[in-house]
């Protein structure tokens, strides 16, 4: 593959972290097939101008992370799909990275489906006060003048970690860190833009999840979330049909 698709982001890393996101993102969106062999120690050490060392353990990462499988006198083979760990935050930004995925958005709705309404039911029994309150200001902030779709989607997570968070149970929190990265790039994608009459229309189904939450109502609350991600999911094949948003090469 020529040199330029490693062309170097943005940011302060180390060297480590530099061939982890670079060859992460190469594998990911495609660049390096299902079964391919990676280039040799050498050739990538050289490319990177990193050590061997330094590359060595990047690959271990990789590895850990299930994209690639490293074996004496073989070389590292990239693994088959089935192997990455999705619950692994890089993983999941490069998937965004490289372009969304049909499937991809289908099945991390599919897992939002099964996970937070649920938890919204459980809020609406186990919820403090407190907590209550504080998910009404998060829904009426999504509300406000002045969002950019950048800090809208951001006000969008903060207002679901806290629900999974209120739930009272320590796994649906942990579930919501462990996707956070992919619940992110969601909802940058389906946030309406700022000049759009319908970002108070998503204020306003957020406020209704915490009204039935308020009320102790589970089925309304497991109802209002599962109506929430269903929109959302709606708008966003839309958009994938009418190609406002861009699909992996090869979708």
């Amino acid at each position: 593959m020529p040199p330029e698709t490693f062309a170097k982001r943005p940011g302060k890393r180390t060297s480590h972290q530099l061939v982890v996101d670079e060859l992460g993102q190469a594998v990911v969106g495609g660049e390096f097939a299902v079964g391919d062999i990676l280039p040799g120690d050498a050739e990538l050490a050289a490319r990177f101008r990193v050590s061997r060392t330094v590359l060595r353990e990047a690959m271990k990462t990789l590895a850990a992370k299930g994209l690639v499988f490293p074996r004496a006198r073989i070389g590292t083979r990239v693994m088959p799909r089935t192997n990455w760990n999705l619950f692994d935050g890089d993983v999941l930004s490069w998937h965004f990275n490289a372009g969304v995925d049909r499937d991809f958005l289908h099945h991390l709705s599919e897992v939002r489906l099964a996970l937070e309404p649920y938890a919204a039911g459980l809020a609406a029994r186990r919820a403090s006060e407190a907590d209550i309150s504080q998910m009404m200001r998060l829904a009426v902030a999504m509300g406000d003048a002045g969002h950019s779709a950048q800090t809208l989607a951001h006000a969008d997570l903060e207002f679901h970690l806290h629900l999974l968070e209120a739930s009272l149970n320590p796994f649906m929190r942990t579930v919501g860190s462990l996707i956070e990265a992919a619940l992110i790039g969601v909802f940058k994608l389906t946030s309406p833009s700022p000049e759009e009459a319908d970002i108070d229309r998503v204020a306003m189904a957020h406020i209704r999840i915490v009204e039935e939450i308020q009320r102790r109502d589970e089925d309304g609350a497991r109802s209002a979330m599962e109506n929430v991600i269903r929109v959302g999911q709606e708008r966003l094949m839309l958009d994938l049909r009418v190609g406002t948003i861009p699909l992996q090469s090869g979708s």
